[in-house]
């Protein structure tokens, strides 16, 4: 088990949460505009900012939470059974990469790169999945 957990995709795994904790906080603190008095409340009114940045990162937040269970059953899956290395840990660092330039070109509004980049984290996570079958 110390292999595994030495392995490329567990360390990516520990950075991902990394990168969710920062998305969380980023998209949090883009919504500025709606007060500290909302902010700090239960937010039962679900006021919504109109901070376009705000939008953009709450919407690639809840993309990156989309695939992030199929990533977390991956990296846990491919440990379990030894098959980490070689593909495997090449689409998880192809993943995080993926997803963290994600965030970035989602949050600039740009729109085709946006799209390429979000495939290649689909490929990463295809990567992964094809080491773990074989």
């Amino acid at each position: 088990m110390e292999a595994a957990a030495a392995s490329t995709e567990i360390w990516v795994l520990g950075w991902s949460v990394a990168l969710l904790i920062v998305q969380v906080i980023v998209q949090a603190c883009a919504t500025y505009d709606l007060g500290p008095k909302y902010l700090f409340s239960p937010r039962d009114e679900g006021r919504v900012s109109r901070s376009i940045v705000a939008g953009r990162l709450s919407r690639a937040l809840r993309n990156l939470l989309e695939t992030y269970p199929a990533f977390i059953a991956l990296v846990l899956a491919l440990a379990v059974t030894g098959k980490t290395g070689g593909i495997a840990a090449t689409g998880a660092v192809l993943w995080l990469v993926a997803r963290v330039l994600y965030v970035v070109v989602y949050a600039t509004g740009t729109p085709v790169v946006r799209t390429l980049i979000w495939f290649a984290s689909i490929i990463g996570l295809l990567l992964m999945l094809v080491r773990l079958m074989s």
